[in-house]
């Protein structure tokens, strides 16, 4: 008996953890869906919560008997059962909020070299940092004849240090690349270049955006246009039959 009552009470206090999670994202618009709208508020009906970055993306996982609404300026959605929310999809949203509304926000426009060279001044020990064992021996308090290199002891002794210090490396080099990507792969460019509206512009984004070493290889911008124009006609083709326009 004693038994049957530990796994019921077992089985009571383990149901709600129990419930599968989902993980729901996408992009909140303002009423003509051109513009996204950053810092709303994402609520789940389980008190679990997040806000839109300044693109408009949120990112939430909630349990999947929860339903999850919007809210922005005091205005807020109905509620959005999560069972019913396509898994796999982003679910976009479009709040009755006019662009002329928002508050007035100066916005300096990112200069990415300078930037970068920041960055890389701030980090500059980690950039130039290479692995190996051997050291000048110049600097050191050893002045015999002959000495020239040395074997770096913090390396050989500290092997962890060496790791961390190369992942960080990598991390730097890794966002470094990805905000060029996101200087030349801007948003009003592809939008200039291809026609694309959102929703589309944001899918075709997110699909398509290039590589570093590819946005390296284009020698002209106009190699780089091509790209863009033609794979955004291809895109569109598509679209029109995935949503039978």
């Amino acid at each position: 008996m004693k038994t049957y009552l530990l796994l019921f009470f077992g089985f009571m206090l383990g149901g709600p953890v129990a419930l599968a999670q989902v993980t729901i994202k996408g992009t909140v618009y303002d009423q003509t869906q051109r513009f996204v709208l950053p810092a709303v508020s994402v609520m789940s009906s389980s008190g679990i919560g997040t806000v839109t970055d300044s693109a408009g993306r949120y990112h939430i996982r909630v349990p999947s008997g929860d339903s999850i609404s919007f809210s922005y300026l005091g205005r807020k959605t109905s509620m959005f059962p999560v069972s019913e929310i396509p898994v796999g999809v982003p679910f976009d949203m479009s709040l009755a909020v006019a662009i002329d509304s928002l508050p007035t926000v100066l916005v300096r426009e990112p200069n990415y070299r300078v930037d970068s060279l920041e960055n890389r001044k701030e980090y500059q020990k980690v950039f130039d940092y290479a692995p190996g064992y051997l050291k000048n021996m110049k600097s050191s308090n050893m002045r015999r004849p002959g000495f020239g290199v040395g074997l770096d002891l913090d390396m050989l002794l500290n092997p962890k240090a060496n790791r961390r210090m190369l992942a960080l490396q990598k991390r730097l080099e890794d966002e470094e690349q990805d905000k060029y990507i996101d200087h030349r792969w801007n948003r009003a460019m592809v939008r200039r270049v291809t026609g694309l509206e959102p929703p589309k512009l944001d899918s075709f984004m997110r699909q398509y955006r290039p590589t570093y070493s590819f946005v390296q290889s284009c020698d002209t911008d106009y190699e780089f246009y091509k790209y863009i124009q033609e794979w955004g006609r291809i895109f569109e083709e598509n679209w029109k039959v995935l949503h039978k326009e």
